[in-house]
C-alpha cells in the first residue's frame, strides 16, 4: 500500500477516535499513521499528506511538517454513534457546551444546530469562562476534564468525527476519487443511516410507550391530570373529563387558571401539599392529591371519587367477613341456664355496648374466646373486622410482625410490598388479644404505646399509621401475681382492665352440663345414642378441671368407643384421661398469711373510717404497724382489690376513698 497519510490531533482521545474512523472508512486503501500533540509528534514529518484535527493543532504542529508535504485541516461533525443521547434531555433544557477553547465550543454549538439538535438552549463554556447562571447539565464532545464542578450531569457525546467533505478531499489527493468516491460515500452514508434507523426505532418505542401509558392512565379508576414545568396540562384522562365537565382536547396545553375558577381549588392545585383535600366539583365528592415529581417540575393530580371509595371499602369489608375476619359467635351460642352463666352473660351484654377495652379472666377451657366473639357481635362494630391473636401460640419475633406488620425489605424473608399487621387489618373493628399473660415485657411496652396513642408503626417503617380498634384481652393467669413478680406491666394492666369480665369455671355451673352434652352430641351428628342416667350423674358430679373443653373431649371419646345404643359408665376412660386440679401456689401458711393481711388492712380501713379520715393507700401505708407487718403501697392495693372482690370494702375516688362494708365488719368480728 503506497498511499500514506499522517493524522495529527491534540489529545490521545481524539487521536484514537479519528484514527478508528479513518481506518474504518479508508484503511483498506490508505495506510494511516496518527500522533497526538499531547503525547508525541516527530520533529520532522515528510509524509505526502498531513491532516490536522483542528486549526489549533495546525498552528502547534506545523513547525514539525516538511514544506514538501501537503497539509489539510479536517472539517469535523458530530459523532453519530453518541448523538442520540441528546434526545434524553427535555426540550428547552439549558446546557453548557464544553470544549477546550471558545472557538471550539462555539463551533460545536454551530454543528449541533446544523444537524438538527436545536431543541436545547446552548451556552459555550471553556477554560476561564464564567458561568452567568445556574446550569446543571453539560454537553461535551470528549472534553469532560474542562467541565465546571458545579454541573450535576455531564453528557459526553463523543469526539467530533471528520466529515464527508474532508474524506473526499483525501481521496482526491491520492487520485482515488473517481475509483472509490462512491464506495467511501456509501460507507459514510451507511453510518448516518444506522443512526437514522436507531433514532427511528427510538421514536417508535417512544410512541408505543406513550400509547401504552395513555391506555394505563385512561384505564385508572381515578381522575388523572398532569402539568409540565410551564404549568400547562399534558394529561387529562376520561375520569377527570367526567368530574370537571371539560374535554381533554380543550384542556391539553392550557394552564390551571384557564380551566378552573374555584379560588380554593386553584390555591390547592398550584401549591405544594403534603396531604389530600376534599372538594365537591360538579356534584362529585372528590379527594384530590397533588404529587410533585422529584426528578422534574411536572406535577400529577389524582382525583378520587369518595362515594365510590366508600362503596369499595364496604365491599372489601364484606370480603373480609368471607375470609373469616368475623365474630362467629353470639351470646345465643353460649349455652347454660345456671345463675352464674346467666349473670356473666348479662354483664357481658352491658359491656358490649361500650367502646372501652375489656379484660376477660377465666380458667382454660371456660369459653373466654366465645365471650370475646359475642362482645364484638353485639357491639356497634358488628359489621367491621374481628381479628384474634393468641400470644401463647406464636414466637415473639413473629408476633411483632403479625401485630404491627412490616415494610418491604425490613428483614430477611420479608414479603415484597411488605405486610399489614393485625391492628391495621382490624381498623374500625375489634382485635382480640388471647392469652395476654404470655406476652413478653418488650412486646408489652410496644403494645402499651399502641393502646395509648391508637397508632402503629410497621417494622422497618418510618411513618405512624392511625388506627381505630377496640381491644378485648383474655387470660387464664392472675396478672396481679405477674405484676408482683415483675413479669407484667402495671400500666398495661390498667389499660386493658378498663372493663372486666370473669367467666366461671364449669364446676361452678354444673347445672349446665346436660345442655352442653346434648349440644356436643348434635355437633357430632349423634341422635340415636342415649346416655345412661348414672353416667350423666357422674358427669355432673365431676369437677372438670379442664372445664368445657375437657367435657367436650370426653363426649367425643364416649361416642367413639361405645358399641351400644346406650352409653354407660363402662365406656368412661380411666383416671389418667382426666385433668387433675392444679397444685395451689399458696401453702397453708401462705393462706393464713393472706388472711392476716386482709384482717390487718381491713382493721386500718375501719379505724380510718371511724376517725373520718380518707382511707387512701398512702394513709393505710402510714397507719400500718411496720414493725410487725411490712407492706408496700403496691401490695396494699392488691389486698384492697382482694377485699373488694370479697365484698368487704368499696373503693371510690375522691374523699370517700375506701369504705368498709357490713360484710367486712362481720369478717372482722368473726375472725
Amino acid at each position: 500500500m503506497n498511499n500514506h497519510l499522517t493524522l495529527i490531533t491534540g489529545t490521545p482521545e481524539t487521536k484514537l477516535a479519528l484514527h478508528e474512523q479513518l481506518e474504518d472508512i479508508l484503511g483498506e486503501f490508505i495506510r494511516i499513521t496518527s500522533y497526538a500533540v499531547d503525547e508525541y509528534v516527530p520533529e520532522q514529518l515528510n509524509d505526502h499528506l498531513i491532516i490536522f484535527s483542528s486549526y489549533l493543532v495546525e498552528e502547534e504542529a506545523s513547525p514539525n511538517v516538511s514544506p514538501s508535504s501537503t497539509c489539510m485541516t479536517a472539517r469535523r461533525t458530530m459523532n453519530y454513534q453518541h448523538i442520540d443521547r441528546l434526545f434524553e434531555l427535555e426540550k428547552g433544557t439549558s446546557v453548557l457546551c464544553v470544549n477546550d477553547t471558545r472557538q471550539m465550543a462555539e463551533e460545536t454549538i454551530d454543528t449541533l444546530k446544523k444537524i438538527g439538535m436545536n431543541h436545547l438552549s446552548y451556552s459555550p463554556y471553556y477554560p476561564g469562562k464564567k458561568i452567568e447562571r445556574n446550569i446543571e447539565t453539560a454537553v461535551t464532545p470528549g472534553e469532560i476534564t474542562f467541565a465546571p464542578s458545579s454541573v450535576k450531569t455531564i453528557m459526553d457525546i463523543g469526539v467530533r468525527l471528520i466529515d464527508i467533505t474532508t474524506l473526499i478531499e483525501v481521496l482526491d489527493h491520492f487520485e482515488l476519487k473517481q475509483q472509490l468516491g462512491g464506495t467511501i460515500s456509501s460507507r459514510y452514508t451507511g453510518k448516518i443511516i444506522e443512526l437514522s434507523k436507531k433514532l427511528a426505532d427510538m421514536n417508535r418505542q417512544t410512541e408505543l410507550l406513550n400509547h401504552h401509558l395513555q391506555q394505563v392512565v385512561d384505564g385508572v379508576n381515578d381522575g388523572v391530570m398532569a402539568i409540565d414545568r410551564h404549568g400547562k396540562v399534558t394529561v387529562f384522562n376520561p375520569f377527570i373529563q367526567e368530574y370537571s365537565g371539560l374535554s381533554s382536547t380543550h384542556a391539553i396545553g392550557r394552564t390551571l387558571p384557564q380551566l378552573f375558577k374555584d379560588t380554593k381549588l386553584l390555591q390547592f392545585l398550584t401549591n405544594p401539599q403534603e396531604e389530600g383535600k376534599y372538594f365537591t366539583i360538579n356534584g362529585y365528592n372528590l379527594m384530590i392529591y397533588r404529587v410533585q415529581w422529584e426528578e422534574s417540575d411536572n406535577v400529577i393530580f389524582i382525583f378520587k371519587n369518595t362515594d365510590e371509595t366508600i362503596n369499595m371499602e364496604k365491599a372489601a369489608r364484606k370480603q373480609l367477613l368471607k375470609t373469616g375476619y368475623i365474630a362467629k359467635h353470639s351470646f345465643d351460642h353460649i349455652l347454660g341456664t345456671s345463675p352464674s352463666i346467666q349473670q356473666t352473660k348479662k354483664i357481658a351484654r352491658q359491656l358490649a355496648s361500650t367502646e372501652l377495652p375489656v379484660l376477660i379472666q377465666g380458667e382454660s377451657g371456660t369459653g373466654k374466646e366465645l365471650f370475646a366473639h359475642a362482645l364484638h357481635h353485639h357491639s356497634a362494630r358488628v359489621y367491621e373486622p374481628f381479628l384474634a391473636v393468641n400470644f401463647s401460640a406464636l414466637p415473639e419475633d413473629l408476633l411483632e410482625s403479625e401485630l404491627f406488620g412490616y415494610e418491604e425489605g425490613s428483614f430477611t424473608g420479608a414479603k415484597k410490598g411488605g405486610k399489614k399487621g393485625l391492628f391495621e387489618q382490624a381498623d374500625g373493628g375489634t382485635i382480640f388479644l388471647d392469652e395476654i399473660g404470655d406476652i413478653s415485657l418488650k412486646l408489652q411496652a410496644r403494645l402499651l404505646r399502641v393502646i395509648q396513642e391508637m397508632e402503629i408503626r410497621k417494622i422497618g417503617g418510618t411513618k405512624t399509621i392511625p388506627i381505630n380498634v377496640r381491644i378485648i384481652a383474655a387470660t387464664n393467669k392472675h396478672l396481679l401475681d405477674l405484676i408482683d413478680k415483675g413479669e407484667f406491666r402495671e400500666d398495661l394492666y390498667h389499660r386493658l382492665k378498663v372493663l372486666f369480665l370473669t367467666v366461671p369455671p364449669l364446676r361452678e355451673r354444673k347445672a349446665d352440663i346436660p345442655a352442653l352434652v346434648r349440644q356436643f352430641l348434635q355437633e357430632n351428628q349423634i341422635r340415636d345414642q342415649q346416655f345412661d342416667p348414672a353416667l350423666m350423674n357422674e358427669l355432673i358430679r365431676y369437677d372438670w378441671y379442664g372445664n368445657i373443653r375437657e367435657l367436650k373431649n370426653t363426649i367425643s371419646y364416649l361416642i367413639t368407643v361405645s358399641e351400644h345404643p346406650v352409653i354407660t359408665m363402662a365406656d368412661l376412660p380411666g383416671e389418667e384421661f382426666f385433668q387433675k386440679p392444679k397444685v395451689q401456689s399458696h401453702s397453708v401458711s401462705e393462706s393464713v398469711m393472706d388472711e392476716r393481711l386482709n384482717h390487718t388492712v381491713l382493721n386500718v380501713v375501719k379505724d380510718l373510717n371511724d376517725s373520718f379520715t380518707n382511707a387512701s393507700r398512702k394513709k393505710i401505708y402510714e397507719n400500718l404497724d411496720h414493725s410487725t407487718l411490712s407492706l408496700s403501697e403496691q401490695q396494699i392495693r392488691r389486698v384492697l382489690d382482694n377485699l373488694k372482690a370479697r365484698g368487704y370494702v368499696t373503693i371510690k375516688r375522691g374523699r370517700s376513698g375506701t369504705q368498709i362494708t357490713p360484710e367486712g365488719l362481720a369478717f372482722l368480728s368473726n375472725s
